[in-house]
This record gives C-alpha cells, structure tokens and sequence, in this order.
C-alpha cells in the first residue's frame, strides 16, 4: 500500500515509519521541515502544512491510507492562535483534502475520552479532531490512547524531568485520579493494524491501553522506583492545575502553553471503554515497568539522567 504519515518528525510517526516499511508498504512523510524527518524507511517526502492547507492536496495523490499524527501544543512563539483552532484548521483540510484524493482509510491518534463531562480543552480539542477525520474517508479508524511511555514521548519524559529534578514529589489532588498508560512500541503495533489490518470496516473509534490501572500518583511513584531515586511524597489537598503547571513546567524546563493542557487532562480518571481494539487487532501488551525500563534505556542510550 501507499502511506502518508503526517507528524513524521514526531515521536510517534518516528516509529510507525519503519514499521510500515518493514511491512513492505511505499512510506510518503508529510512534514514543514523535511530535515526533522529522520526515520528509516521513508520512501519520498512531502514539504507542507496542514494547519494552513500547504501541500496537502499533492501529498495525498494516490495515497490508500493517511496517518494525522499531528498535535499543535506549540509555543507561543512558534504558532498564532490557540491550539484548539490549530488543530481544528488542521484536521478540517486534512479530511477535506483525503476525500478529494479518494483516500480509503485515515488513521488518527487522539486521547481517552473521559466517562463523564469533558472538563480538559486539550481532549476536547482531540475528540473533534476525531470527529473531523472520520468523515474525511469511508474506512476511519480513531485509536484513543492516554499516558504514552516512550523515550521520546513528551508527556513521559516530563513526568521522569520532575522525578529527576524535584527533591520531594509533591502531588495535588489529581494524584488518586486513574489512567492506563501504554507502551510507545504497543501504540505503534496499533497504528500499523489500524492502517494495514482487513479487519476494518466502516468508522471505528477504538480504545488502546496498556493493561495496568494505576493513579498518577502511583505512576509518577513507580517511574522514581525505576529509576532508582529517594524522593518522598507529599500530598497536598489543592487543584492548582494552573499555578501548579506553571511551576512544573519551569522545573521540567518546558514551556507552560505544553504543559498546562497536559495537566488539565489529569483532572479525571481515564480509562478506556472498551476492549475491541485488543481483539480486533490482536496486539500483545507490555506492562507498566517493562514500558518504563525500555524507554529509560533509550533515553539513557542518547542522554544520560542526572538522577540516575
């Protein structure tokens, strides 16, 4: 088959593309500077952007499956407008344009919709995205996935730079909130069936997990274990999501407008709905610490950690 991958610099991307190569599907990377795509297995690359439309309809022409591995939590100073409407912008063109190409299947990464009201912009923002992208082909698979532990993951390697940084961990009150957080290389094994398998049929919005409950408390907890550091807990009985992200992103030395909607999302528990992925798609599971040990050694294979 002929892929488009969207995101290709991306953490994700960066590890679907050899999969799909090694499968032997033609690999075409969507991407606004060329020069970040590093992956193997990259067939030929498309310059473009979708939040503005640029190179979309070319990148599409003769495409059978299009991967949106595409989230706009950008700085400041390098994006206008909130993420929101970048997004939306994005996935309006993207479907736009795959339906134009008669492109048979698009495949999205999205987040876990929590069971009761919506209260993050971030997944929010994500469930219309999915919305959009579904009606962009008529085989659309939307995978939801919530913590993704990975090496370069951005929500994992903040929650290892707070380990590593902060003498005491301080936890507000989304700590006993629940979540099932997946292995990179299982999202990846997802993505390929999503993109490649027979048995898809129709629109589908599928829940991927990895197979463990845990709190983020006792996530943040278990990755300090692993990495093999004496930082005590506190509890604080607070929902500073605002003024907590800003001090935690000053800790992790990242920028605020990335970190706030990530924390926004711990304010509910997030756990998938169903098990039809798992079935559907017959993919094997890596538990929490074989996930964590993985991603700590590819981390520490490019860049050592002071806490370690």
């Amino acid at each position: 088959m002929k892929i488009l991958v969207t995101g290709a610099s991306g953490a994700v991307g960066a590890d679907l593309i050899p999969r799909l190569a090694e499968a032997g599907h033609r690999v075409r990377a969507f991407a606004r500077d060329p020069a970040r795509v590093t992956a193997d297995g990259v067939h030929e690359i498309i310059t473009g952007d979708a939040v503005s439309g640029a190179g979309l309809d070319g990148a599409m022409v003769g495409i059978d499956v299009a991967y949106f591995l595409i989230h706009s939590m950008e700085t400041a100073e390098q994006a206008t407008g909130s993420f929101v409407e970048r997004d939306r912008r994005a996935a309006q063109r993207f479907a736009a344009a795959a339906a134009q190409a008669e492109v048979r299947r698009i495949v999205y990464l999205g987040g876990i919709v929590p069971a009761q009201a919506i209260a993050s912009p971030h997944l929010a923002s994500r469930l219309e995205v999915e919305e959009t992208l579904l009606g962009g082909a008529p085989q659309a698979v939307a995978l939801r996935a919530s913590i993704v532990i990975g090496a370069r993951s951005r929500s994992f390697r903040f929650l290892v730079r707070l380990v590593e940084r902060l003498p005491v961990l301080a936890m507000p009150i989304w700590r006993d909130n629940v979540t099932q957080p997946i292995d990179g290389r299982d999202v990846a094994a997802y993505l390929v069936a999503a993109g490649t398998s027979d048995a898809v049929e129709g629109r589908l919005s599928l829940d991927v997990a990895g197979p463990e409950i845990v709190s983020y408390g006792a996530m943040i907890e278990r990755i300090r274990d692993l990495m093999l550091v004496g930082r005590p807990r506190l509890s604080l009985n607070l929902r500073l999501t605002t003024v907590a992200s800003r001090v935690a992103a000053a800790i992790a030395g990242e920028d605020h407008g990335l970190i706030e909607p990530l924390m926004g999302s711990l304010d509910s528990d997030l756990l998938p709905r169903d098990e039809r992925a798992r079935s559907l798609f017959d993919v094997r599971l890596h538990r929490f610490d074989a996930a964590v040990e993985h991603a700590l050694g590819e981390w520490e294979a490019v860049e050592p950690l002071a806490a370690r």
